[in-house]
């Protein structure tokens, strides 16, 4: 029963998390992208992240888009059908490619290749995969 209550309270709350992400902070997410309320996304360079359709950024992960030491401000993009988990930290710049994964805890310095599955410090791809909607795996 409270699993059924949690998801309506999730879903219901998702629409005005979006507006608030895309149209008063300025990030550049898809309306179908869920982003958990405790992720920390750079609010130094809202228009530096960039969220494809059907992604899940989780708990604790951070995506940052901007490096105040080297003064550098530049895109981080995450594509479609990607699943960033718990904890995972995406550096500035860095691109993940469409029906990826990153495991919970990685650093992700470097651009991940599409359909990969990436883990560690630093993040390295540990197999091609095949996801559906929000990074589910298929058949694997």
């Amino acid at each position: 029963m409270h699993h059924h209550l949690y998801r309506l309270i999730r879903r219901v709350a998702h629409i005005p998390s979006f507006w608030i992400y895309r149209y008063i902070i300025g990030y550049k997410i898809d309306k179908t992208t869920y982003v958990s309320f405790n992720a920390l996304l750079d609010r130094s360079n809202p228009g530096g992240i960039v969220i494809g359709a059907y992604s899940i950024v989780t708990a604790r992960a951070v995506v940052l888009a901007h490096d105040y030491v080297r003064n550098i401000r530049c895109t981080t993009i995450i594509g479609s059908n990607c699943f960033i988990g718990v904890g995972a930290i995406i550096l500035p710049g860095v691109t993940i490619g469409d029906g990826s994964i990153v495991g919970a805890g990685s650093v992700v310095t470097r651009d991940v290749p599409p359909s990969s599955l990436v883990v560690g410090n630093p993040a390295r791809v540990l197999r091609e995969i095949t996801v559906g909607k929000y990074g589910k795996l298929i058949g694997q």
